[in-house]
C-alpha cells in the first residue's frame, strides 16, 4: 500500500540525514588534523604554507583560461551594436584597425568583419 511505501520513504530520509552527519563530523575532524599531520601549529599557518604552494592564483589549479605559456587568454568579445557604432565612428576618424581594436578591447579581426560588414572596406 501507498501508506507503507510513505513510510519506508521517510525512514529512508532519515537515515541518509543521519549518514550525512555522521560524514560532515568526521571530515570535520580529518581536516582539523591536517595542520599536524603536516607538523604546522596552527590552521592559519597551514592555509598560509597553502597559498604559498599554489603561487598567485590562490592555489587553484589552471584553467581554461590560462594557455600553456601562462599567459591569459582573452575572454570573448561581445559585439553589440554600439560597438559597431564605435568602430564605424572611429573608422570615419581615420583610426586605424589596430588603434580601433585596441580602443575598444576587441580583436583586429572583429574590427575587420564589423567593417566589410559596414561596408567601410574598400574593394581591391
Amino acid at each position: 500500500m501507498i501508506i507503507n511505501r510513505i513510510k519506508e520513504l521517510e525512514a529512508t530520509k532519515a537515515k541518509i540525514a543521519g549518514l550525512e552527519k555522521s560524514i560532515a563530523t568526521q571530515l570535520n575532524k580529518e581536516l582539523a588534523a591536517l595542520p599536524g599531520k603536516y607538523g604546522f601549529d596552527s590552521v592559519d599557518a597551514f592555509v598560509k604554507a597553502l597559498k604559498a604552494a599554489g603561487g598567485k592564483r590562490g592555489g587553484r589549479a589552471a584553467t581554461k583560461a590560462t594557455k600553456a605559456g601562462g599567459k591569459k587568454r582573452r575572454r570573448r568579445a561581445v559585439i553589440t551594436d554600439a560597438t559597431r557604432a564605435d568602430v564605424k565612428k572611429l573608422v570615419e576618424a581615420g583610426k586605424t584597425g589596430g588603434a580601433i581594436a585596441k580602443a575598444l578591447k576587441i580583436s583586429l579581426p572583429s574590427v575587420q568583419n564589423i567593417k566589410k560588414a559596414l561596408g567601410l572596406v574598400k574593394k581591391r
